[in-house]
């Protein structure tokens, strides 16, 4: 084989792989994605069990003011639990399994958004690889035919920026 059509294999091997890169982390986000989903609608049933939702409990600053008189200085409001029994059992299904437990509700709506934060977490990541990845096989000029390079990349670079709120 002469030296261009070897340059050739190895740049298309070189962008199937990434592709297939790009693919796998779109799979997984999609997966991590299905996860936060039902993450979230635990603690939505969680809060309601608890009927207080996410800005409905008060925090410990204001509980402390307003019952200022002879109680303790310092008392913890959960944002989650609020005036709820905290030691009341809850069923919780771990991940990757079938297997249910029975936890305290403060314990399972604590475990919940931990996972919920670190879902997130991981569903930012993947997205901003899902672009990286998509941006590079585009600068490759691989999806020429079907988009061109220039609306990809903006699609790719897009930035959510804050509203900014008009003076009267």
């Amino acid at each position: 084989m002469d030296e261009t059509m070897k340059q050739f294999q190895e740049e298309l091997v070189e962008v199937e792989v990434e592709a297939e890169k790009l693919l796998l982390a779109r799979h997984e986000l999609i997966e991590v994605d299905r996860v936060r989903n039902g993450n979230r609608e635990a603690l939505t049933a969680l809060r309601k069990r608890a009927r207080t939702t996410k800005t409905s409990v008060p925090s410990p600053f204001e509980s402390l003011m307003r019952n200022i008189d002879s109680r303790p200085l310092l008392r913890e409001v959960c944002t989650t639990c609020g005036d709820h029994d905290s030691r009341e059992e809850a069923l919780l299904m771990f991940p990757g399994t079938d297997m249910f437990a029975t936890v305290p509700f403060h314990a399972a709506h604590t475990i919940l958004e931990e996972d919920q934060a670190r879902l997130d977490f991981d569903s930012k990541k993947l997205q901003s690889y899902v672009k990286e990845k998509s941006l590079w096989i585009s600068d490759k000029g691989i999806l020429d035919d079907k988009i061109n390079p220039g609306v990809l990349r903006s699609l790719v670079t897009l930035t959510d920026k804050p509203k900014v709120e008009e003076e009267d």
